[in-house]
């Protein structure tokens, strides 16, 4: 009896994971673009994330932009700036203030370490891209 109730705990286990996180990733409102840039942390342009807590935003990757934090020296995260929560429009674009981005179409504010909504509504975070680092170049990609 033990043993039966052991395999039915565990292929209901099994069963209730999912081997997919596809709906929480595929965001229907931004496209998936594929891009890859380096910035050379010893020009003045980046200065700033030479430094832990500082961040940077670039609106010339991605969709509507791409902010970059420093976390640690050696942690980075990087998110996109167009609102998860809206289609691209004119409005979708978010600005970045400290550690907040935040959508002109309405009130959504995001966390650039984490990607997640602060405040507002919505059920996406913010998309995340790749940061690496090798010595003064960070390389962000998709």
């Amino acid at each position: 009896m033990k043993k039966t109730l052991f395999i039915l705990s565990i292929i209901s286990l099994l069963m209730a994971c999912s081997g997919s996180d596809d709906s929480y990733r595929n965001n229907p409102n931004l496209p998936n673009v594929n891009f890859r840039f380096q910035l050379n942390l010893n020009l003045p342009e980046y200065n700033d994330l030479q430094f832990p807590g500082n961040s940077y935003a670039t609106y010339n990757h991605g969709v509507r932009g791409v902010v970059i934090y420093n976390i640690n020296n050696q942690q980075y995260a990087a998110f996109e700036l167009s609102d998860p929560n809206h289609p691209p429009s004119s409005c979708s674009g978010m600005t970045v203030n400290g550690v907040i981005a935040s959508c002109g179409c309405d009130d959504n504010e995001y966390n650039v370490i984490t990607g997640e909504l602060v405040d507002g509504d919505g059920e996406y975070t913010m998309q995340p891209y790749r940061v690496q680092r090798s010595g003064d170049l960070l390389e962000v990609f998709n």
